[in-house]
């Protein structure tokens, strides 16, 4: 009981943060400029700690390690209610095979460029090519469980990588309506090309309001398979470090428990929960209320986890950092502009018909 205790100075601060950040993320103004709930609570978790350093220390942190390992794992497998498999076969091969060539390809160059280029620490150029491949924020905190860091390092490279998912994704906010106007698309192959290269859900849905048309909805289909594409990122990155025998990560490290084994493999449990959940959703067996509350869950959990490690994000930290994780961003934000474009230019008319007859 005494340890149960224990982290509830932590959470209630981390509840605070949060629930600033949830009410200015409902709101339409703020959506506008990428503010979602996930980088608010960072960005106020981030501006706390540096405020106060103190807060990250002593009575709080506990809490902020429970959020940190536990309400993160949570999160990331109640997020699984937000999607079904419904919506992966409603867009066929053409449409998988866009998402996974984008989701592959800018993983592949973001760890190249960030190691061999910019001679950045593999998992930090991991983790901002996981954001920008996949789904923004909700990759990034995915993902750190499964490199298992130490606990500054964590605080670092979770808010770097967020930082430029933050940055690219407001400037695509801006880009992406622009290039429509330019280029004169029709409004649902544009979708495709939204839903396939865009950081974040949020600021899919954002832009596909702007255009217009059909773009809504076939972006949205499609960025839901690439945020599906999170567990078999997760299955195989685990594979990876189990066959690199701890080259990336530290086995002293936190989170250890976030792994399970199969054979000889560890197995990110979350990830798995996570497959469980889009089953059951997929499966309609919850109520919309239940399912809502599940969806709500989840919000709530990632928003926590990420206040978290904002509290830990000094600006200290951030300068050792320097300017490569921003360099290593633009460079994967010009490649899903434009190789993203030219490769929905040349498949996403295969694609429509598929996305058309499923909706």
């Amino acid at each position: 009981m005494s340890g149960e205790r224990g982290v509830w100075p932590g959470l209630l601060l981390l509840l605070g943060l949060v629930g600033v950040a949830l009410f200015l993320g409902a709101d339409a103004d703020w959506r506008r400029f990428g503010a979602t709930p996930l980088t608010l609570a960072m960005a106020f978790g981030a501006a706390a700690g540096n405020l106060r350093p103190a807060v990250a220390h002593g009575l709080c942190r506990p809490g902020i390690r429970f959020a940190q390992q536990r309400l993160l794992r949570l999160g990331v497998v109640l997020y699984g209610f937000n999607l079904s498999w419904q919506e992966l076969a409603g867009i066929g091969l053409s449409g998988i095979g866009i998402d996974v060539f984008m989701v592959v390809t800018t993983l592949g160059l973001g760890v190249l460029v960030g190691t061999r280029c910019l001679r950045m620490e593999r998992n930090a150029a991991l983790l901002i090519a996981a954001g920008s491949a996949i789904c923004g924020a909700a990759a990034v905190v995915a993902t750190l469980p499964v490199l298992r860091l130490r606990e500054a390092e964590q605080a670092r490279h979770a808010a770097t990588a967020v930082a430029t998912v933050v940055l690219f994704g407001t400037l695509s906010m801006l880009l992406y309506p622009a290039l429509f106007a330019h280029l004169g698309s029709a409004t649902a192959p544009f979708g495709v090309y939204v839903g396939s290269t865009v950081h974040e859900v949020a600021q899919v849905v954002v832009i596909g309001n702007a255009i217009g048309g059909d773009a809504a909805k076939n972006a949205l289909i499609v960025k839901m398979v690439r945020v599906l594409l999170l567990v078999p990122f997760l299955l195989l990155l685990s594979v990876w470090l189990r066959r690199e025998r701890g080259a990336w990560s530290d086995p002293r490290a936190q989170g250890n428990d976030a792994m399970g084994r199969v054979g000889d493999i560890r197995v990110p449990w979350f990830a798995l929960g996570f497959v469980a959940c889009a089953i059951l959703n997929s499966l309609g067996v919850l109520s919309n209320g239940l399912r809502g509350l599940a969806q709500m869950s989840a919000t709530l959990c990632l928003c926590l986890a990420m206040a978290a490690f904002g509290l830990e994000t000094t600006w200290r930290l951030l300068r050792q950092a320097g300017l490569r994780p921003l360099l290593l961003g633009g460079v994967l934000f010009a490649y899903l502009v434009g190789v993203g474009g030219w490769i929905n230019l040349h498949l996403a008319g295969a694609l429509l018909p598929l996305i058309a007859g499923s909706v």
